[in-house]
């Protein structure tokens, strides 16, 4: 029982239209049961259910855990959306779900989807978030053109993975434990020739994530998976 209160300030706090709903009418909870609030900042508060209500569910604060789960690294993620919609949402809940803190929809060369419905996947993740129990929100950007996200992104920890050299080193190899990374995942037709060089030119350094060619949705949880394991 998990409710996510990104506004919530004090020693009590009341939930929103959609939390309350979900908290009375699906849940069915009572007065004088705890809960569990995350505000998406790395705040998780125990509380306890002070009045019940459908649309504004009152809830006292009993203790307050700040920082939960902070990971010692950073990880952001640009990445092209797939053409069917639902296999890119599968990777932003997995993704959330393991620990990610930036991702970046990415408008390449080869992309066959040029926009998303951010609002639908910034719901994906808070759903994602509280069924992990996750106290940080990743942010979610809008769709950025790769040229001009290469061009905001420091050299140091920034890597590309594609499929257009033989012999690139693993991220394994590459990627250096407690740092922050970001890393670039290709649309279905991979990475252009091009847009690597640009990469490179940017401070990106080429990476594989195996020996199998993955699917882009694939692709990008193992990237957060490595770095999440080889922190561990």
């Amino acid at each position: 029982m998990i409710f996510y209160t990104p506004d919530i300030n004090g020693l009590r706090h009341t939930l929103n239209e959609e939390e309350s709903a979900h908290a009375v009418r699906v849940l069915r909870l009572k007065a004088g049961e705890e809960v569990t609030l995350v505000d998406g900042r790395g705040g998780l508060y125990r509380a306890q259910i002070d009045e019940i209500h459908h649309k504004h569910c009152e809830v006292e604060i009993l203790e307050h855990q700040a920082n939960y789960g902070k990971r010692p690294y950073r990880l952001h993620i640009g990445i092209a959306p797939t053409k069917n919609i639902d296999r890119f949402e599968w990777f932003i809940e997995k993704a959330t779900e393991i620990g990610i803190d930036e991702i970046t929809p990415l408008l390449c060369e080869h992309s066959e989807r040029k926009q998303v419905n951010t609002e639908r996947l910034q719901r994906i993740m808070i759903a994602a978030m509280k069924q992990s129990k996750k106290a940080y929100l990743p942010k979610l950007n809008g769709m950025t053109v790769l040229g001009k996200w290469l061009e905001t992104q420091g050299a140091a920890g920034c890597y590309i993975a594609h499929c257009n050299e033989d012999n690139l080193q693993s991220l394994k190899t590459a990627y250096q434990l407690g740092h922050d990374a970001t890393i670039a995942i290709g649309p279905e037709g991979d990475f252009s020739i091009l847009e690597v060089k640009l990469a490179s030119d940017c401070g990106f350094i080429g990476v594989s994530l195996g020996t199998s060619r993955l699917r882009t949705e694939t692709a990008g949880v193992v990237a957060c998976h490595s770095v999440y394991l080889m922190n561990e």
